[in-house]
C-alpha cells in the first residue's frame, strides 16, 4: 500500500514485539504501548503482533487490537549463547502476512529480520527502532546477535535509535546512520506535588536482577549517606528472588516495594531524588519520569543519562563503579533537592520528552516513508 492510497485514512501500523507489557515490564514494552495509545488518539491504526505461551488469540485490549502467536520454547536455544528470539522470526513473518499493514515496526531486531523480509515481498517499509546501545561488547556476547543486527539494520528502511548516544553507536559499530527518536514521558501521569518523604528518600526502580543496572551500586554506597544524613532510605524495587529480596532489605535503610506501575508516580514524588546507576541505558524513561515528578536524579556519565541529565540544576552525575563516588553524587543530589527552584527546573527538562512528541515524531516518519515507497 503506497503514501497517496493511505492519505484519505489512518495509518495501518504493525508493532511487532516478541514479549508485551505487562508480561515483560521494560521500556521496549511500555514505549510500544504508549505509541500505540498516542497513534490512536490520532486517528490511525496500529496493531500489536506479539506472542505468548499459549495458543494464538486476538483481543483488543484499551482499543489496541493484539494478536498473540504461539511462543516457540527458546529455552536451550538462550542456554547455549543464541540470540534471543530467533524462534520467533517465522511466526511474526507469518502474523505480519495476515495483518496486511500499511508498513511494519519492530522493536527487537529478531522482529526486524521478519519484517525487513516482509517488506521486500510486499514492497512496503519496515522500521527498526532499537531500544539498546549497539557496541561491540553487546554485539558478540551471543551467536548470532551480530549477524541479526547487520540484517536487520541493512533490511529496514529506517532505523531509529533512543539517544544521540545509541546513535552514534550504530554508526561506529554497524556502519549504519540510525535518527533520533527518544522516548515519551506520560505528563499527565508523572505530574509533581503531593507531600515528600520528611526523610532523605533515595529511589531506584531498576531491577535488582540485572547486572548492568549496577543497583548494588547504591546499596554499597548508602552507608557513606546514612553517616551524613542517618536516616536516610534507599527504596528498591523488590525482585522476585525472594533470597536476593531478604538479603538486600536486611541492610540498614533499605525498604522494597512492589513492581507496580502504577505505584512509580507516588514513589518518585515522595522521594528527595531519583537514581539510576546503569552503565548502559540507551535513554532512561525512569529518569524522565523523575523529573517530570518534579525529583531530581543521580546516573551514570555511562549510557545515555548525560543526555538527560545535561544541567547542574537537574541532578548529579557519576564516573565508574567507587561506591564513594557513587555517594558524593548522591549527597550533592541530596542537597540540590532542598532547592526551592529544583522541582521547576526538572519539570521543564522532562516536558522536553514528551509522549506527544514522540508520537508524532514516528507518524512523520511512517507518512515519509510511505512517500518515498509511493515514487520508488
Amino acid at each position: 500500500m503506497t503514501g497517496s492510497a493511505v492519505s484519505g485514512r489512518g495509518l495501518r501500523v504493525a508493532l511487532l514485539s516478541p514479549c508485551t507489557w505487562p508480561e515483560v515490564r521494560r521500556g521496549a514494552e511500555r514505549m510500544f504501548r504508549d505509541l500505540a495509545a498516542g497513534l490512536i488518539a490520532r486517528g490511525h491504526e496500529p496493531r500489536l503482533l506479539t506472542s505468548h505461551p499459549g495458543w494464538p488469540r486476538t483481543s483488543v485490549e484499551d482499543g489496541l487490537m493484539v494478536t498473540r502467536h504461539w511462543r516457540p520454547p527458546d529455552a536451550r536455544l538462550t542456554r547455549r549463547g543464541w540470540e534471543e528470539h530467533l524462534t520467533h522470526v517465522p511466526a511474526s513473518f507469518l502474523s505480519l502476512r495476515r495483518a496486511a499493514p500499511d508498513l511494519a515496526h519492530a522493536s527487537h531486531a529478531p522482529d526486524a529480520l521478519a519484517a525487513a523480509r516482509w517488506a521486500r515481498w510486499h514492497g512496503r517499509p519496515a522500521i527498526f527502532s532499537f531500544m539498546g546501545i549497539p557496541d561491540r561488547q553487546w554485539l558478540v556476547a551471543r551467536r548470532f546477535r551480530l549477524q541479526c543486527m547487520l540484517s536487520a539494520v541493512r533490511g529496514c528502511h529506517a532505523v531509529v535509535a533512543l539517544s544521540r548516544t545509541a546513535a552514534q553507536e550504530f554508526t561506529r559499530s554497524l556502519g549504519v546512520p540510525a535518527r533520533v527518536i527518544s522516548p515519551g514521558v506520560d505528563l499527565r501521569a508523572f505530574l509533581p506535588g503531593g507531600e515528600r518523604s520528611p526523610a532523605p528518600r533515595i529511589v531506584c526502580t531498576a531491577p535488582l536482577e540485572v547486572p548492568e543496572k549496577r543497583v548494588g551500586l547504591l546499596v554499597a554506597a548508602l552507608p557513606q549517606v546514612r553517616r551524613a544524613h542517618p536516616d536516610a532510605q534507599l527504596v528498591l524495587q523488590r525482585p522476585n528472588d525472594a533470597r536476593l529480596a531478604a538479603a538486600v532489605a536486611s541492610e540498614p535503610g533499605v525498604e522494597l516495594m512492589d513492581p507496580d506501575p502504577g505505584l512509580l508516580p507516588e514513589a518518585y514524588r515522595r522521594a528527595w531524588i531519583a537514581a539510576l546507576p546503569s552503565r548502559s541505558d540507551a535513554f532512561g524513561l525512569v529518569v524522565a519520569e523523575a523529573l517530570a515528578c518534579g525529583t531530581p536524579v543521580v546516573g551514570s556519565d555511562r549510557g545515555a543519562v548525560h543526555e538527560l541529565v545535561d544541567r547542574p540544576e537537574v541532578g548529579r552525575l557519576f564516573c565508574g563503579e567507587d561506591p564513594s563516588a557513587v555517594a558524593r553524587a548522591l549527597l550533592e543530589a541530596l542537597e540540590l533537592s532542598r532547592d526551592p527552584a529544583c522541582a521547576a527546573a526538572c519539570r521543564a527538562r522532562a516536558e522536553e520528552f514528551s509522549i506527544d512528541r514522540c508520537v508524532d515524531a514516528y507518524a512523520a516518519l511512517y507518512r515519509e516513508l510511505l512517500a518515498g515507497s509511493d515514487g520508488a
